[in-house]
């Protein structure tokens, strides 16, 4: 019974598609060539959100189950009397220790040549690079402005700006104009513009 019920349920479907295609053919003709083009976008955008968005909401999940135990682990720690990990300060010694976090402005050719070293060690080509010192009286830190243009494979260039925030923590990037010959060509140049925070 529930064979023959399923096999009656089964052309039933058939005989509403076999109805709907051609009413379906004939709106796709009618949408014209900006309809079309829609469609075909709103078709990129629904495979975009399986393949790419819907697989990082999952890790994005895992990453709030863990915040959560390590929130829930940091509480239980505190309610048994673990006891608070580093100093309070007072905000003179925070401000203190904040700037003693910048190197002194004196030591700008080292982290030039580490910049140097990281592009030679990621095969990226770093040329007529331009540098200027800012010093303005009434601040602390002393800004060394950098212009670095570098050229080089995506995944190299990628490699080389990775590695030189790692390796030069006091520099922040503030610009990346990328350019590329042509279309089928892989090796992008970049300009890069960034900034190096030094204490005077």
């Amino acid at each position: 019974m529930d064979r023959n019920l399923l096999n009656w349920n089964i052309s039933t479907i058939q005989v509403h598609l076999n109805r709907m295609l051609p009413q379906l053919r004939w709106k796709f003709g009618c949408l014209g060539t900006i309809g079309k083009i829609g469609l075909g976008l709103i078709a990129a955008t629904v495979i975009y959100l399986i393949s790419a968005v819907l697989p990082h909401d999952s890790e994005l999940e895992k990453l709030k189950v863990r915040a959560d135990v390590l929130q829930t682990q940091l509480a239980s720690n505190q309610v048994a009397g673990t006891p608070e990990v580093g100093v309070k300060m007072t905000g003179d010694q925070a401000l203190q220790v904040f700037y003693d976090f910048f190197p002194n402005v004196d030591s700008s050719p080292f982290w030039i040549r580490e910049l140097t070293r990281i592009a030679k060690e990621k095969n990226i080509e770093l040329s007529s690079s331009e540098y200027r010192l800012i010093n303005e009286a009434d601040a602390r830190l002393a800004r060394y402005e950098m212009i670095l243009p570098v050229r080089g494979k995506y995944k190299q260039v990628r490699a080389f700006i990775a590695a030189a925030l790692e390796a030069v923590p006091a520099m922040a990037i503030s610009v990346i104009a990328i350019r590329r010959e042509n279309v089928t060509s892989d090796i992008l140049e970049v300009r890069l513009e960034a900034s190096l925070y030094l204490n005077k």
